[in-house]
């Protein structure tokens, strides 16, 4: 493709809201434009990548087996109504009446039409094992779409399903996606972690995530230096605190703490060696319309997704301040688990801190000596979310804390859409039983932000070559001919090759063609200048590299080829 033909609207400024890097890169350097909130409009550069992302990902799963089909976006009501769905998704779920009255909905995920159409087609145990798979846009009414790609309304999604006949088949079809997961990945060319993860609204069981690390990531994950063991911190599990049970030198005490409401304010005002590890946090949540107390210790987070499960309730949400006065008593950060007559959940940790500190449930006071097991009491069920210094639960090393953009998730469904759907096969003794399902997604418009943000520096994109837009660019300078007709013939040349080149054909100046190049983050690109020329020489430098490449005028398509080939791996 040559520049001057090509449609790169590139911008120098972009709009205030757009904070993450792959959301001003990819719209200042003409990949992307917004047509409305959480909706993104694919120029030709963007869309290269993406069918490229696409391309690779299709590859893999047409290699381990599955099968590629289309379902539709536009979908009825009655399937979600089967599966409990449509009421239970809620607002995300984006909803319109035709003209004859009839409620639909445009498809979030594909379970229940995915298996609608197996429970049709699919009667017998040797029909499976079978995975359908689709690459389809999905839609989502996000409460709060931001971050470009990465949180949008309508976005494209690689989303495929497993049948089989038993629990133990379809940890087998896991499996198999798992190592197409691990090698679409590779292939991407981004650095990942598989991680422990929940299933969120899409139920089910074995749940992992590919992570793409990245430094604003909005997932944050714990993993092991000593181990495989890795997981987003949501599901991390913390190991079970050692020693005696809490204790305290005296009996509870009262003390005014005027104004002190987080624990690092209790913590400096009543000093004599306080930490935060001998206070006492306790946060007041809503599950549906009861109202329940968390307890952690002072230097732990509530993690609400493993106090959701505590709880049997599919999410929280945190107590509002009249919430919290009206079950306490007092206002929040004097709040604590000592009298308070309602539900208490506890961390195991907090079974352990002896002589703790924890708020009286009376504005601008505070109870020391507390103890669990003396002042009160709950139901212990880990609630805590795990951070760095952690110990490992499978060697007990250290953990560390990553960032993370989730890529992909795998897990298996077990029955949960084709028990409720009637999704049933005749096993070999001539028996019904409900097809067992897995689902395995990946985000392949998220993908194109996601190695934006992992593969970026102050000037630019820097795309690995197996999804960059073009491998290589090549930019002639200067006034006179010479140089632009020498990559008028390596154009040529390296399209022989199978090299995909942009053609920076523009009489600009130099600089301005080494910022758009740079911007536009191209792997290689190749410089012909005057200088060079007269040498016999042109400059081949990698977008991520300092420094250029002299390389000789003669056989340089070879070469630069070559170059794109080693990049590839």
């Amino acid at each position: 493709m040559r520049y001057t033909r090509a449609f790169i609207p590139t911008a120098r400024e972009v709009p205030k809201d757009a904070t993450m890097p792959s959301h001003q890169l990819l719209l200042r350097a003409g990949y992307i434009r917004m047509v409305g909130a959480g909706i993104y409009e694919m120029l030709p550069l963007g869309l290269r990548v993406m069918n490229k992302i696409a391309a690779i990902v299709r590859a893999e799963m047409d290699g381990a087996g599955a099968q590629e089909l289309l379902m539709p976006a536009l979908l009825p009501r009655d399937y979600f109504e089967e599966s409990g769905r449509w009421s239970s998704f809620g607002p995300t779920l984006l909803r319109l009446t035709d003209r004859r009255g009839g409620d639909y909905h445009l498809g979030p995920t594909h379970e229940e039409i995915i298996t609608d159409l197996v429970r049709r087609e699919v009667k017998s145990y040797r029909q499976m094992p079978l995975n359908l798979y689709q690459i389809q846009m999905k839609f989502r009414d996000e409460p709060r779409p931001r971050a470009g790609l990465l949180r949008c309304r309508e976005f494209m999604m690689k989303d495929a399903y497993s049948f089989d006949v038993s629990e133990e088949a379809a940890i087998r079809s896991y499996e198999i996606m798992r190592e197409a997961y691990h090698r679409i990945f590779r292939r991407l060319g981004l650095e990942y972690r598989l991680v422990g993860a929940d299933s969120g609204a899409m139920g089910g069981s074995t749940s992992a995530e590919f992570q793409v690390l990245a430094q604003n990531g909005e997932d944050a994950i714990v993993a092991c230096g000593a181990c495989d063991y890795a997981a987003n911190v949501e599901v991390a599990e913390a190991v079970e605190p050692e020693g005696a049970p809490a204790s305290a030198s005296g009996p509870p005490e009262k003390v005014h703490t005027p104004g002190k409401r987080s624990i690092d304010e209790v913590v400096a005002f009543l000093g004599g060696g306080l930490t935060a590890a001998r206070t006492l946090k306790s946060v007041f949540y809503l599950a549906g319309e009861a109202v329940v107390l968390a307890v952690v210790r002072g230097d732990h987070e509530v993690n609400e997704v493993k106090l959701a499960r505590a709880l049997g309730v599919s999410e929280v949400f945190m107590a509002s301040d009249a919430d919290v006065a009206a079950a306490s008593g007092a206002q929040p950060g004097s709040c604590g688990p000592v009298g308070y007559r309602g539900r208490v959940i506890v961390d195991p940790a907090v079974t352990r801190v002896s002589d703790a500190v924890t708020g009286a449930n009376e504005t601008d006071y505070h109870l020391t000596h507390v103890a669990y097991g003396r002042d009160f009491e709950g139901e212990v069920r880990p609630i805590r979310q795990v951070g760095a210094g952690d110990a490992c639960p499978s060697c007990s090393a250290p953990l560390a804390a990553y960032r993370g953009i989730e890529g992909g998730h795998i897990f298996v469904l077990g029955t949960h859409y084709s028990a409720k759907m009637g999704a049933t096969f005749n096993d070999e003794d001539g028996q019904d039983r409900p097809i067992v399902m897995g689902c395995y997604g990946i985000g392949v418009s998220r993908l194109v932000a996601t190695a934006v943000e992992q593969n970026h520096d102050a000037d630019g994109i820097r795309w690995p070559m197996a999804i960059a837009p073009y491998q290589v660019l090549l930019t002639p300078i200067g006034k006179d001919d010479a140089p632009f007709e020498l990559a008028e013939r390596l154009y040529e040349e390296l399209g022989a090759l199978g090299v995909e080149v942009l053609l920076d054909d523009r009489r600009e100046r130099p600089g301005v063609k080494f910022k758009d190049a740079d911007l536009l983050g191209v792997p290689l690109r190749v410089t012909i200048g005057d200088r060079g020329l007269a040498e016999g020489v042109l400059e081949l430098k990698a977008r991520t590299a300092k420094d250029a490449d002299k390389i000789a005028v003669e056989g340089a398509a070879a070469r630069i080829a070559a170059a794109v080939k080693e990049q590839l791996g």
